[in-house]
């Protein structure tokens, strides 16, 4: 797959960290790297493993969602898909004065870094 800019008419918050372009569903890459690094945000409803994840994953969508508001966001394709089922594209999402989104979640506490050797623990 090639890597570049993605337009989309519409732009939703599914969760903390994974967005819909137009019906797809895409995950926030936050310039991480594919497979080795990247953004984490709480589980929401069933996926939970605790009613706090589930509390944290409110506020994290809620956050992103105002963050998707903005005009001018552009949605740049990293070139590869998550390894679910689902094989969502891995995106960066850049706000007009260049920050990434991913990356201003993680400043902001709403999410934390994900890497493939730990899990998240969001009920300790």
């Amino acid at each position: 797959m090639i890597a570049g800019l993605i337009l989309c008419a519409s732009l939703t918050a599914v969760d903390g960290d994974t967005i819909k372009c137009d019906g797809q569903n895409m995950l926030l890459l936050g310039e991480g790297v594919p497979f080795a690094s990247g953004t984490d945000t709480p589980e929401i409803g069933s996926h939970a493993k605790c009613m706090k994840e589930r509390k944290l994953a409110l506020i994290a969508k809620g956050r992103l969602k105002e963050l998707l508001a903005e005009k001018g966001l552009r949605v740049v394709f990293s070139g590869s898909v998550d390894r679910t089922q689902s094989h969502r594209h891995l995106v960066n999402v850049y706000r007009t004065n260049g920050e990434e989104i991913g990356n201003k979640l993680l400043r902001e506490g709403f999410a934390c870094t994900w890497s493939p050797r730990q899990r998240n623990d969001w009920c300790g």
